[in-house]
């Protein structure tokens, strides 16, 4: 498939937290132009943060475009320039006081391609355990839980994770955690 033609394009808004851009284009197909709209924001990262003891890390806190609380994994954005495993770690820092023994990328997802130009990675932290306070900006109020890895499924099944990306980022634990079991596997089969 051929790409669009970008004839004009212009930031046309800036709210801080994200951008408005109006692109102008050339279908390859009709030759027509239509005027279309990106929401530019940078990465974000989520972190399927686990204890030694299995348990998940998890927030709570209020969403203004739900207008209600949810509970999620932490996860913010990642700064210009920063790799997001950095980020994974200070995010989970930040908003849990939780800090990892290791960081391992598990993949990115793209919010909305239709009308975002972000990714959103998904990291998983082991090993992690309470070291700091949180270090909440004075937008965020964010109660920390933790839940037994294996009680997760059955929070997604009751509606009570809703946050389309937090189901992303389990998926992406999920095909790590098969990866992980195929792995050992060919190795015991190795070894005999």
């Amino acid at each position: 498939m051929q790409p669009w033609e970008t004839q004009s394009s212009a930031v046309v808004a800036d709210y801080g937290i994200f951008r408005v851009r109006k692109d102008h284009c050339r279908s390859p197909r009709t030759q027509r132009t239509h005027d279309f709209w990106v929401l530019e924001t940078t990465d974000w990262v989520n972190v399927v943060a686990l204890t030694p003891d299995e348990q998940v890390v998890l927030v709570r806190q209020y969403r203004f475009g739900s207008q209600r609380a949810t509970l999620e994994i932490a996860g913010g954005t990642v700064d210009p320039g920063e790799d997001p495993v950095d980020a994974a770690a200070r995010e989970l820092r930040e908003e849990t006081g939780y800090v990892p023994e290791s960081v391992i990328l598990l993949g990115a997802v793209e919010p909305n391609p239709a009308i975002q130009n972000n990714r959103c990675f998904t990291a998983l932290a082991l090993g992690c355990r309470p070291v700091f306070a949180q270090e909440l900006d004075e937008r965020e109020d964010i109660v920390v839980e933790t839940r037994p890895l294996a009680q997760m499924p059955a929070l997604f099944a009751r509606g009570e994770i809703t946050h389309a990306l937090v189901w992303a980022a389990f998926h992406h634990y999920e095909l790590w955690r098969q990866g992980q079991s195929g792995q050992a596997a060919s190795a015991r089969s190795a070894s005999k």
